[in-house]
């Protein structure tokens, strides 16, 4: 493993980036004796290729992947897992984390610079609580060569859940130029044509038994679009929104509607074939099927329990609420690109451990923003201001000229990271940061 000495003003200004990035660049565990490590993962930042067209030559891209998980990362909550980065990619990264807890982190302003190409890293952190979680170096793609697959991360409860099956769909989109490769994110998409994937494929088809009870861990991969993902002719029951376990609801009319990096587990119950049909807000298209073999043999299954708490706040107190109003991205109100970032500047807001934070996050744009907060689960308040809806956020989609209102309790010390994107493929990646304290 090589080791670095880094520059103290490089430091300074990848800190607060550090803050958010979880495991690698703010996780790492300061010396002395600690609880056991439980689980191991080594990560790489490497050089991949996805058949996107039939027939034609793979299409070059960069990937986030686990040497020695060939079938999915997965997790215990309670878990303690050192993780071991290895960059093989030809620009300075870190691996984002994203739904894993700012509790989880021990110290998370800890900030160190981005793995150099050729190097390792590694660190400690903490699965503190279950659910859908998502890895990947999106805060870094204005250095990207190429596009860039993110890495679904399963923290299992601790007890069994009553399911037959428990998949992840990591729905991803790409910008195919004229000549099969492909665009990344930030740059003007002309001339390319569009494409969805689920888990790398075109035409992804999923094989259950008439009866079974599918736990569907759908997961927004795409870098800009919000997506309405649909199984045709079968209830769609809502379990888990952005990796914390929600109230039970059928998703209306059966289609999820996700932000970027937005997660959603359902439950099905396996009837009989149908499609999987993606609508990207113009049109709907099957990008999938699941093919239903055998005949219901049992009787209907009972309603599913909501999943276990990860024991966040039951209640917010609004009444004693800070608040703040957040424009997002624009210039003014300081939003920079993850590069140019620094802990110099002005936070979005500061807020007291343990209070009560409600932001306005108005979109003064003409297209819809992406809003999402590293450190924290958010809930989104009613209209009125008197209540939540039944679940927990990290991501929300702002549609152009709205306000929404959100609420989250400041239990995380530390110097977090938000972002704002706008729905437009050469739109940047915008960040700022808040402080708990």
């Amino acid at each position: 493993m090589k080791t670095r000495i880094l520059d103290p003003n490089r430091r300074e200004v990848l800190a607060g980036l550090g803050a958010s990035l979880g495991a690698t660049a703010a996780g790492l565990m300061a010396g002395g004796a600690g609880p056991l490590v439980t689980a191991q993962i080594l990560l790489q930042a490497r050089p991949a290729t996805l058949a996107l067209r039939p027939g034609q030559p793979a299409t070059p891209i960069w990937e986030l992947a686990a040497a020695s998980h060939t079938r999915g990362v997965r997790f215990k909550r309670g878990d303690r897992c050192e993780v071991v980065f290895r960059n093989d990619l030809p620009v300075p990264l870190a691996p984002a984390w994203y739904g894993l807890n700012g509790a989880a982190v021990a110290d998370p302003y800890q900030g160190r610079a981005p793995a150099a190409p050729g190097t390792t890293e590694t660190s400690i952190i903490s699965i503190s609580s279950a659910g859908t979680l998502l890895a990947d170096f999106r805060l870094f793609e204005d250095g990207l060569k190429q596009p860039a697959r993110p890495l679904p991360i399963v923290a299992e409860e601790t007890n069994r859940v009553a399911v037959d099956r428990d998949e992840v769909l990591l729905i991803e989109e790409w910008r195919l130029r004229p000549d099969g490769t492909a665009l990344p994110p930030g740059l003007d998409p002309k001339d390319t044509t569009r494409l969805s994937t689920i888990n790398g494929q075109t035409s992804f088809e999923l094989s259950a038994t008439a009866g079974e009870r599918l736990r569907l861990r759908f997961i927004n991969g795409s870098q800009r679009s919000v997506l309405a993902i649909k199984l045709e002719n079968h209830e769609v029951q809502v379990m888990a929104l952005d990796g914390q376990p929600a109230e039970p609801f059928p998703a209306r009319n059966g289609a999820l509607v996700l932000a970027p990096g937005a997660r959603a587990d359902a439950f099905v119950d396996a009837a009989a074939s149908a499609a999987f049909l993606l609508h990207d807000g113009k049109e709907a298209r099957q990008v999938g099927s699941l093919k239903v073999s055998g005949k219901l043999e049992r009787a209907p299954l009972s309603p599913p329990q909501p999943l276990p708490s990860n024991d966040l706040p039951e209640k917010l107190d609004l009444r004693g609420a800070l608040r703040f109003d957040v424009a997002l991205g624009a210039p003014e109100a300081g939003w920079v690109r993850p590069a140019n970032f620094s802990t110099a500047s002005a936070p979005t807001f500061r807020a007291r451990t343990g209070r009560t934070v409600v932001l306005a996050l108005k979109n003064p744009g003409p297209v819809a923003t992406v809003f999402h907060l590293h450190g924290h689960h958010f809930r989104l308040l009613d209209k009125l201001d008197d209540g939540w809806k039944p679940y927990w956020l990290d991501t929300l989609a702002v549609e152009p000229g709205q306000t929404q209102r959100i609420a989250f309790a400041a239990t995380s010390p530390g110097r977090w990271l938000i972002e704002s994107v706008v729905t437009d493929w050469a739109a940047p990646r915008l960040v700022r940061w808040y402080a708990v304290e």
